[in-house]
């Protein structure tokens, strides 16, 4: 029996590889002692065909199973071109919205006494989006709302620019401001989406909750 292991951000480097075939692995338990990489880093999630997995999920012939490190963090986009603020609008724009709040992260120089020069994305972006429209529905099962958009930027992000933009459109504020809030706080803690800091003197990837 084989499978197949994706691997990313700061996992795919120590392994110096975004992917790689085992044979024999029974549980998604088994996947990290078979790579050969030492001690399991703390925080790690798993998942087998694109869907979060349990470690003791039994594993079948031609399964994926992707490795999560702790994630940093669109309609749903996840894309490495530059993001605009104006088509979100667009995207939950309604003649029943009161109110339209929108939220926009940008890169900062600064970031825990280091200066950055840049950032870099990288997402398990066949999953990101898919992670991503399911935060629109619980938002839209949770509050009254007209839309819900994010676009998130993969690649290299400058000074300045935009690495995600989000908008929510409701009939009242009070709902669009708050489902506007859970959507970033949501969106840093589950979706498989990475940084990785990038300064003069070196680099380092940004975990969950950065």
């Amino acid at each position: 029996m084989k499978i197949r292991v994706r691997l990313f951000a700061g996992v795919r480097e120590r392994a110096g590889t975004p992917q790689l075939e085992l044979d024999g692995v029974q549980r998604v338990a088994d996947v990290w002692p078979r790579l050969g990489l030492g001690n399991e880093p703390p925080g790690l999630l798993y998942a087998v065909n694109k869907e979060y997995a349990k470690r003791d999920r039994t594993l079948e012939d031609g399964d994926e199973v992707a490795i999560i490190p702790p994630v940093s963090g669109g309609a749903f986009r996840v894309t490495p071109e530059p993001l605009s603020l104006d088509a979100v609008v667009a995207e939950v724009a309604n003649d029943g919205a009161g109110a339209i709040v929108t939220f926009t992260g940008t890169v900062r120089r600064e970031s825990r006494g280091r200066d950055v020069l840049h950032l870099d994305y990288e997402a398990y972006e066949e999953m990101a989006e898919a992670v991503i429209g399911g935060i629109a529905d619980e938002l839209l099962a949770r509050y009254e709302l007209r839309g819900v958009a994010i676009h998130h930027r993969v690649g290299r992000v400058g000074i300045g620019e935009a690495s995600v933009v989000i908008a929510v459109s409701a009939p009242h504020r009070a709902d669009a401001l708050a489902a506007c809030r859970v959507a970033i706080d949501t969106l840093k803690e589950t979706v498989p989406l990475w940084k990785k800091e990038v300064y003069a003197d070196g680099a380092e990837w940004i975990g969950r909750g950065s």
